[in-house]
């Protein structure tokens, strides 16, 4: 193969109960990426559109992604790798921006460079472009991309991760509102420590939303749908969180909260006529404040990172 292009789906982690550790690909919205094997060894990115990015390796998240997998084969090759990136996911949107192009990006150079290796390998190698953007190696968002559907990372010594099937019609619907909320100021309202009975409640949610899903129990979904920890701090960082929960819950949302660190916000529904009509009521709300905003919605994506041609 001498070149290869590919979508790579925003995600959404976090997803109530799951904070770090669950997160689903989401298609409505991605990147594409190109790449092509040059004479010259070596790698570079040499085009980067949709959103002011830096072109050296070091600084940028897919560039570090694909320079961690080009060296463990570049006494093996005789070849570089050129990059070009179209942005479709704002960076700081809270729908993992930096994820898709860490995944992308592992996809493509994997391709390339036919290296065979498993997939938690090419998720921990994602993960140290991940945390360029983010400041720390997390697999919520870039597993998902990279794999689709519904990724539950249960241990990260050893990186564990395992794809979660749902044979549901899910569909999430995604409100990107645009005000910048810093990672780094979501991590700083958390509390540093939570009461134990607060804890355990908490992992009963995630274990119920996961048994849910792995039965495919819509109403065990929806009970467990719920994030007692962090929710609490966060929504007073999103205007109006509070309505556009009751927007969507309302019109029967198996759930609703807040997509990583935001400021997005997500409500999953099942079917496409719920999600239509969550989005139409979200939609209203959203268009009477004074910022601007995207609305996404789809299917749960099941393909994840993907060649297109």
């Amino acid at each position: 193969m001498e070149k290869i292009s590919v979508f790579a789906p925003a995600s959404v982690a976090n997803v109530c109960a799951g904070y770090d550790v669950l997160g689903f690909s989401f298609a409505a919205v991605g990147d594409h990426m190109h790449f092509e094997k040059t004479p010259e060894k070596g790698v570079r990115i040499s085009e980067i559109t949709g959103a002011e990015l830096p072109l050296t390796l070091e600084d940028n998240v897919a560039g570090v992604a694909v320079k961690a997998l080009y060296n463990r084969f570049e006494t093996q090759i005789d070849f570089g790798i050129d990059i070009r990136i179209e942005k479709k996911i704002k960076p700081g949107s809270g729908i993992g921006s930096s994820a898709a192009s860490a995944a992308g990006a592992i996809f493509g150079a994997d391709a390339l460079l036919n290296s065979q290796l498993p997939s938690t390998e090419l998720i921990s190698l994602a993960m140290k472009g991940e945390a360029v953007a983010s400041g720390c190696e997390h697999a919520d968002n870039v597993a998902p991309s990279l794999l689709g559907g519904f990724s539950l990372i249960s241990s990260y010594h050893p990186l564990t991760v395992s794809s979660i099937y749902c044979d549901l019609d899910l569909h999430a619907v995604v409100l990107h509102p645009k005000i910048e909320v810093k990672t780094k100021e979501a991590r700083a309202v958390l509390p540093s420590k939570i009461p134990l009975t607060l804890a355990t409640e908490q992992w009963g949610h995630l274990a119920g939303l996961i048994l849910g899903l792995t039965r495919s129990d819509a109403e065990l979904i929806s009970r467990h749908l719920t994030d007692l920890v962090i929710e609490p701090h966060r929504k007073n960082l999103i205007p109006k969180f509070e309505q556009y929960k009751s927007a969507a819950l309302d019109e029967k949302a198996l759930g609703f909260g807040i997509s990583g660190s935001g400021p997005s916000v997500f409500a999953l529904c099942e079917g496409s006529q719920s999600a239509e009509q969550i989005k139409a009521n979200m939609m209203q709300i959203a268009s009477a404040q004074d910022y601007d905003f995207s609305l996404y919605s789809g299917e749960i994506d099941n393909k994840g990172t993907h060649e297109i041609r």
